[in-house]
């Protein structure tokens, strides 16, 4: 990073201000804010009138989303009430209710249906509500689930749809009532499952699932030098609840970001386009797909960076080196976190989550969440860690998704921290002179993941030729990187950003999608380098077998794909270093 870019960025820093961040966040959570309600409308029309204030034009349009806003649960087990929640995209179970034996299956994310037989029945599962944990229950002939939460119940949205469900993926969404219960009535219902022959359960689910409108809002400080080319900067606006920390500090981020850069705009290079979202909660990341869908093809062309924030600011909130980055972005957050507070930015791999909805075009994405709490052995830490993986952070806290989100779990200093590192991140991708994207470390990361694929196949499947292809891409990226040290013209930055853009819409498709990338790929987990995943499986397989030959068919068509994936980016290189030698 040049001097003059760091200075300015110190400069823009200790203009943060904290009170600021307080009041924006206290005016957008004062009210809960359901995806497609009215109440979510005027924390839309406060936000919009805010970035008037700071002299931006801001459009708000409302598009149709399908949202499931969850109502009433009830919970009877032997005749006993327990007190549950049910969850968004979960179906109702009318008005007589579910009733069925109940039976325990162990974690949501392990259990053994081969072991545990479940058809007909209610399952019991230790842990969140997450759609994989429904959709094998459901597959495994479930009735209903039971999810045994932390010390608080967790609302969550259990479809795998990402966005707005079309014809093929309606039939994905769930087809059985869920409901969680917390930790100590878990633990009570356990007992009564493991002390009886025969547990019988019922179950009531009230769950409101249809189209609705829904607003989004965007806003752009434009560039000076590229104008065309933005960094993306989104957090939702509607909430579980209050939703202080998730997401009324994150949009607080966002305006304050927001503010302090519409009054240093000449020294912006690229545009800055804020985009709010509803959906988030209620329609798995609705609006930020509506948005890739409608904008698909300039986010294509011009969007060189993604960056998302959620869930920040919070009390204790003291891990800063576990946020979610790609390979590539992992250097640009690097730098800030480094110098703001002396942490080592290490970042964790995305998962299939958080209005990540932009990977189908081929834009390159930092961060999610930001702040963590440490880990520790309570139940909600656990259920974390489950859901976001292992690691030393213990997930946003444990009043994440209930009813405790309030203003009492916002630390003011930690946000103001947090929106420091975010200015500092945003302002240095909208105004380096060369685009602060590692691809080497991009080819490195995939480039590791073929050698492991290759070594689990045992020679099922050559991998030979790919690993080539990575090698001589690698040659020439670090080529075109020392030719960007010496001095260059307008034209030769231009195009070597190009190249860099051109490079991530290969990368990120082939670490990242699985599916047609015109689509969104489900919320489900997601294997490095998806199109090569089926090798591990196919180690597992008899050599010459019915499957295996079925299976080694798909592997061979995935990776000419691959193949040819990095040949045009060895291609795009080559070129572009012919046009720098000139």
């Amino acid at each position: 990073m040049g001097k003059h870019l760091k200075s300015i960025q110190n400069q823009l820093i200790e203009e943060v201000n904290q009170e600021l961040l307080m009041e924006f966040t206290k005016n957008v959570a004062s009210e809960v804010r359901l995806s497609g309600t009215e109440e979510e409308l005027r924390a839309f029309d406060y936000v919009k009138a805010k970035l008037e204030e700071f002299g931006l034009e801001a459009e708000l349009t409302l598009s149709d989303a399908y949202i499931s806003l969850p109502g009433k649960a009830l919970l009877k087990i032997e005749g006993r009430n327990f007190p549950s929640i049910t969850h968004s995209m979960a179906v109702s179970t009318g008005a007589e209710g579910l009733e069925a034996e109940v039976v325990y299956a162990g974690k949501s994310i392990s259990a053994n249906y081969e072991k545990q037989p479940v058809k007909g029945k209610i399952v019991l599962l230790d842990g969140l509500a997450i759609p994989g944990a429904v959709l094998e229950a459901q597959q495994a002939g479930a009735k209903a689930c039971i999810f045994i939460n932390a010390e608080h119940t967790h609302e969550m949205i259990v479809s795998p749809v990402w966005g707005n469900p079309t014809t093929d993926t309606f039939i994905l969404l769930p087809a059985i009532p869920v409901i969680s219960v917390n930790y100590h009535d878990g633990e009570v219902i356990k007992e009564i499952v493991e002390n009886k022959n025969s547990t019988k359960g019922w179950l009531h689910t009230i769950v409101d699932t249809g189209w609705r409108k829904i607003p989004t809002l965007t806003a752009e400080i434009k560039g000076n030098v590229e104008p065309e080319k933005f960094v993306l900067f989104s957090g939702h606006i509607d909430s579980w609840h209050y939703g202080v920390m998730d997401n009324g500090t994150a949009d607080a981020t966002m305006l304050e970001v927001a503010r302090i850069l519409s009054s240093h705009k000449k020294k912006l290079r690229r545009t800055l386009r804020l985009a709010f979202w509803s959906g988030h909660s209620h329609g798995r990341y609705a609006g930020s797909a509506l948005y890739c869908d409608a904008h698909w093809e300039e986010l294509h062309e011009n969007c060189v960076l993604h960056i998302n924030v959620d869930s920040v600011g919070g009390k204790g909130a003291s891990i800063l080196t576990e946020a979610n980055c790609m390979a590539e972005t992992r250097d640009l957050a690097k730098r800030s976190i480094r110098e703001l507070t002396g942490d080592e930015f290490e970042g964790s791999r995305f998962g299939r989550a958080g209005d990540q909805s932009f990977w189908g075009p081929g834009v390159p994405s930092l961060f999610m969440g930001l702040s963590e709490q440490p880990q520790s052995n309570n139940p909600a830490s656990e259920a974390f860690s489950q859901l976001f993986g292992g690691g030393k952070a213990g997930g946003f806290g444990w009043w994440w998704h209930t009813t405790e989100d309030t203003i009492d779990k916002i630390s003011p200093e930690n946000l103001e921290r947090d929106c420091q590192i975010y200015l500092s991140i945003v302002y240095e991708a909208c105004s380096a002179v060369l685009l602060p994207i590692n691809q080497m470390a991009a080819v490195n990361e995939l480039d590791k993941f073929i050698k492991d694929y290759q070594s689990k196949v045992e020679g099922r499947l050559d991998l030979s030729l790919t690993l080539k292809r990575t090698d001589k891409l690698k040659q020439l990226i670090n080529e075109l990187m020392n030719l960007a040290e010496t001095p260059l013209s307008e034209y030769e930055i231009k195009e070597f950003n190009e190249t860099i853009m051109s490079l991530s819409r290969i990368l990120v498709t082939l670490n990242y999608v699985q599916g047609d990338r015109f689509h969104h790929d489900p919320a489900m987990k997601l294997s490095p380098l998806p199109l090569l995943s089926g090798t591990e499986k196919l180690a597992l397989l008899q050599e010459e077998g019915h499957e295996f030959n079925l299976l080694l068919t798909e592997l061979r068509r995935n990776l000419n794909k691959v193949n040819y994936s990095f040949l045009q980016a060895i291609r795009t290189v080559k070129k572009s270093i012919e046009k720098l030698k000139g």
